[in-house]
C-alpha cells in the first residue's frame, strides 16, 4: 500500500461481494470518494472545499451511490456543493448528477453534446442494473480549453487535454494543492479504455497531466495514486500502438491480435477484454479516422464479450 491509499472506511459487503465507497482525505478540504474495486462503472469522485462553498468532481453510476456521496460530503461538515464539474460524459461520472440539484453542472462543450446524444447510456448496455431515478443533467455552463472556477478560496483549474478517453475530457487540477483529478484519463489497476477516445491522443493527454506536477493523482478508477501512475498508463499505450501497428500490418483482426497477445505484466490489470476495443480505436487511428470518431458501440462491446469466451462485461454498480 502507498503512502497514497488507504483502506476503506467498512468492508460492509454491499454490492455482491464489493467493499463500500470510502473517502479519503488528500489534503485540506480536498476528498476523494473511492469506489472499489475501480472495475466497469465504480468510478471515483470528490470534492474540493474551504468551509464556505463546496465544489463536487463527478458522480456515480446510480442514484443509491450518488446520494451516498452527497452523504458523506454532509457528514464530513462541508457546505452543500453549488458547483459540480464532469470530467467527462460516460454515465458513471453522470448519472449522479441529478441528486445535486441546487449545483451548476459544469463540463468540457463536447461533455455536453455527448451526454445528451447517448442519452440513458448505461441502461442501454446493462439494462439490469438498479440505477434508481436517473434524471440526465448534462453541463449547463461549458468551456472548450480551460476554465478556472474557485470553490470559495480554493483554486479550481479546468483543463481540456485533448480528444483522449472521450472527446469532452477535463483534467480538474488543484495547483495550491498539488492534486489532480483525472477523470478517465488515468486508470490505475485496471485496462485504460480508449474506444470513445483517442490512442494518440491519449498519450498527449499523459503530457498534460505529467505538465503539470500533481503530487496526488486521482484516478478515474482505482486507488489514488502518485504520478508515477502516470508511467504504468503510457505503457499500457505503447504496447496497445506496437500491437495495432503489427498485426494490421499481417492482416490480423483487432479480436485476433488481443488473443493472441503476451500480456506480460498487463495481464494482472483487471478488465483485460478492453484490449480489443481499444485495438479498435487504434486500427481506425491507423486507417485515417479522427480521434473521437464514432465507432460501432455494438461491434466494440461484442468483441469484448468474444474476447472473454462470450461472457459480456458486467457493471458491478
Amino acid at each position: 500500500m502507498t503512502d497514497h491509499q488507504q483502506a476503506p472506511e467498512t468492508a460492509a459487503d454491499t454490492d455482491g461481494g464489493l467493499p463500500e465507497p470510502y473517502l479519503t482525505e488528500l489534503a485540506p478540504g480536498v476528498h476523494a470518494f473511492i469506489q472499489p474495486d475501480g472495475g466497469w462503472c465504480l468510478n471515483n469522485a470528490g470534492f474540493v472545499t474551504d468551509g464556505t462553498a463546496t465544489l463536487v468532481v463527478d458522480t456515480a453510476a446510480t442514484e443509491a451511490r450518488a446520494r451516498l456521496l452527497r452523504r458523506r460530503i454532509a457528514e464530513s461538515g462541508a457546505p452543500t456543493p453549488r458547483t459540480l464539474v464532469n470530467t467527462h460524459h460516460h454515465g458513471d461520472h453522470t448519472y449522479g448528477n441529478g441528486v445535486f440539484p441546487e449545483a451548476t453542472v459544469i463540463g468540457h462543450a463536447a461533455c455536453r453534446r455527448e451526454l445528451l446524444a447517448a442519452g440513458h447510456q448505461l441502461h442501454a448496455v446493462w439494462p439490469e442494473v438498479p440505477y434508481g431515478d436517473i434524471v440526465l443533467t448534462p453541463p449547463e455552463v461549458t468551456f472548450e480549453d480551460r476554465l478556472t472556477v474557485h470553490a470559495g478560496g480554493v483554486e479550481v483549474q479546468l483543463i481540456h487535454p485533448g480528444v483522449a478517453h472521450t472527446p469532452g475530457d477535463a483534467i480538474v487540477w488543484l495547483p495550491q494543492q498539488r492534486v489532480v483529478f483525472t477523470g478517465d484519463l488515468i486508470f490505475n489497476g485496471g485496462t485504460p479504455f480508449l474506444f470513445m477516445g483517442s490512442l494518440t491522443g491519449s498519450l498527449r493527454a499523459i503530457e498534460v497531466l505529467r505538465s503539470l506536477g500533481a503530487e496526488t493523482v486521482v484516478p478515474g478508477h482505482g486507488p489514488v495514486a502518485g504520478p508515477e501512475v502516470y508511467d504504468e498508463v503510457e505503457r499500457y499505450l505503447r504496447f496497445v500502438a506496437e500491437l495495432a501497428s503489427a498485426g494490421r500490418a499481417a492482416g490480423r483482426t483487432p479480436l485476433e491480435v488481443a488473443r493472441e497477445a503476451e500480456l506480460g505484466a498487463f495481464a494482472e490489470l483487471k478488465e483485460r477484454e478492453r484490449l480489443v476495443a481499444n485495438l479498435l480505436r487504434a486500427y481506425a487511428e491507423l486507417d485515417g479516422a479522427a480521434p473521437g470518431a464514432p465507432l460501432d458501440a455494438v461491434a466494440g462491446f461484442g468483441a469484448m464479450a468474444e474476447f472473454n469466451g462470450g461472457v459480456a462485461p458486467a457493471c458491478h454498480a
